[in-house]
């Protein structure tokens, strides 16, 4: 039975891991699925390269307002798909062969493998091997419903529906998170008839509520959005096509017809593949794997030495940039055991890449005001994009940026933009929480570029009726 230094299960964030301290030490990377992990191949990487062309296509329509008349000729879908996959499908082969034939100190296991115990492995190829540290990566899945149907060769998950042959006429988006949003607003852009059905009436969960309420207006006005229908079953109609059946509280039925379905409803840590029972792991209660600050797995809710987990298995956030700084600080810890640094959660942003553009940061307005202690008191502000000079070059009538903070203090508790380029306009928020800088502080000591669309963020922090020191810049 081989034994390592240190076993790595995953091929994502975690590929990060071996470092030149490693070069003369024996480590082991498992992974039975494609090598570098779920950004680089189904996720955040493949999704945003094909929102930007679908942006481009979806054009037209937004310069029709502007008094420019422009055309759509054609979608070369293929073409856009085999640019995309070329260059992923290439660094995830390059990544693969440097780990298994490249570096003498590393053996690439491409199996699926189970915990016998905590530090001893057995993959589905019937190896066995044990390590002295142990990190596991192991990511997380689309998730499946199960109603009739959901094997049909229509019925795709973000894992396949980026590889389907030429563009689907008509396409029904099953959930209301931010995959579903991301691949409404990509087929709708490329011209596609998309239809999104949700089973709760709110888009979004987890965002800001007038976040979540304008955006759903916002979908509602490009494709057709119907909300409050449970997903029923999938119906072959024999001619290529299928027949989505949903049904509302009251028993109201929906049928759809379309050429394509993408189950967007959710995602699941792939613990229950793992054989954790085995190994003694605690799983918390989404099933992700229970860790200490340093990132230890728990057993019994005592960490385990050299027992580390990390991303989408270990966490609730499923983000890419959260992964990467938990392999940051994992890396330390197994390097130097005794000086461990813990992960730091503060101001975690997110952004939809969807049409339009969702980002978020912190509290939202109803968690700001129920985690308040009394007598704090929480305000809030409203920016419209359409407020400000860049904002009227665009006629922009949808985009907004809310703020949350604290009055006393001029401490910013949460950031919730939605508009054109939300994801780049929401960093400078996104650092004054993560340094404490109180919202009078931004909005006056650095200057705000004039005409930029940043004047909107600028704007909602000065509207934010906050307690301000005497020693802030006018």
């Amino acid at each position: 039975m081989p034994h390592y230094d240190l076993a790595i299960i995953g091929s994502g964030s975690s590929n990060s891991l071996v470092t030149p301290f490693w070069d003369d030490k024996k480590v082991a990377m498992i992974d039975g699925g494609v090598f570098g992990g779920t950004c680089l191949n189904v996720g955040c990487i493949p999704t945003k390269m094909f929102a930007y062309p679908a942006g481009l296509a979806a054009a037209p329509r937004e310069a029709a307002r502007l008094g420019v008349d422009l055309s759509l000729d054609k979608v070369r879908w293929n073409d856009v798909r085999d640019r995309i996959f070329g260059r992923i499908d290439s660094i995830s082969e390059s990544g693969r062969r440097y780990r298994a034939e490249e570096l003498d100190n590393v053996d690439l296991y491409q199996h699926h493998v189970k915990f016998t115990g905590p530090r001893t492995l057995a993959t589905d190829s019937g190896a066995e091997l044990t390590a002295d540290r142990v990190v596991v990566a192991a990511g997380s899945r689309a998730a499946l419903p199960d109603v009739p149907g959901i094997g049909l060769p229509q019925v795709h998950t973000s894992d396949t529906v980026m590889r389907i042959d030429g563009p689907p006429e008509k396409v029904v988006v099953v959930g209301g998170g931010y995959i579903a949003a991301e691949f409404a607003a990509v087929f709708h852009g490329f011209g596609a008839d998309v239809t999104q059905v949700n089973r709760s009436r709110r888009l979004l969960r987890g965002n800001d509520g007038e976040i979540a309420g304008r955006f759903a207006a916002a979908a509602a006005s490009r494709w057709r959005l119907e909300l409050g229908y449970a997903l029923q079953a999938v119906e072959d109609n024999g001619d290529g096509s299928v027949t989505v059946v949903f049904c509302n509280d009251d028993g109201k039925p929906l049928r759809v017809s379309a050429d394509i379905v993408l189950m967007a409803t959710g995602r699941v840590p792939n613990t229950d593949q793992l054989g954790v029972d085995a190994a003694g792991f605690d799983l918390d209660g989404d099933r992700t794997l229970s860790v200490d600050c340093y990132l230890r797995v728990l057993s019994g809710g005592h960490p385990l030495d050299g027992v580390y987990a990390l991303g989408d298995i270990a966490n609730s956030y499923q983000l890419k940039h959260v992964a990467n700084r938990e392999a940051r600080v994992v890396a330390h810890n197994l390097q130097h055991p005794d000086r461990l640094r813990p992960i730091d959660y503060t101001a975690v942003p997110f952004a939809v890449f969807s049409t339009p553009q969702v980002a978020s940061v912190g509290l939202t307005e109803d968690a700001a005001r129920s985690q308040a202690a009394a007598g704090t008191d929480i305000v809030t502000s409203v920016q419209d994009y359409g407020s400000t000079a860049y904002g009227w070059a665009m006629e922009d009538e949808e985009g907004v940026v809310k703020l949350v903070a604290e009055r006393s203090t001029g401490r910013l508790l949460g950031a919730h933009i939605m508009g054109h380029e939300a994801s780049i306009l929401i960093q400078p928020l996104v650092q004054a929480m993560a340094t404490e800088v109180p919202v009078h502080s931004l909005a006056r000591g650095p200057y705000w570029i004039h005409p930029a669309l940043t004047e909107v963020v600028e704007n909602a922090l000065l509207a934010l009726d906050v307690d301000r020191p005497d020693d802030v810049p006018l």
